[in-house]
């Protein structure tokens, strides 16, 4: 865990967010005495969820069927009449 006043945070924040992303806990103080703190998200693997995600999405859309000769093509256009 690192300790930084808010006055050097305010000048390094872009690093120190950086350095949160990875997994560093970053504690801000003001006048000695903690005020905010700097953490990692609690998901690391966030981006691997979201793509999880798009592929059941992906998939569940893939056993539907539209009917004979019909596509999604053709059904975006009959709405719009």
């Amino acid at each position: 865990m690192t300790t930084v006043g808010i006055f050097e945070a305010k000048n390094r924040l872009s690093e120190l967010v950086e350095r949160a992303a990875r997994g560093e806990e970053i504690v801000i103080t003001r006048r000695g005495e903690q005020v905010a703190r700097l953490v990692p998200p609690r998901t690391p693997d966030a981006v691997g969820a979201a793509r999880a995600l798009a592929d059941r999405i992906r998939n569940s859309r893939s056993a539907q069927v539209l009917g004979a000769g019909a596509s999604i093509r053709d059904m975006i256009k009959e709405g719009r009449r």
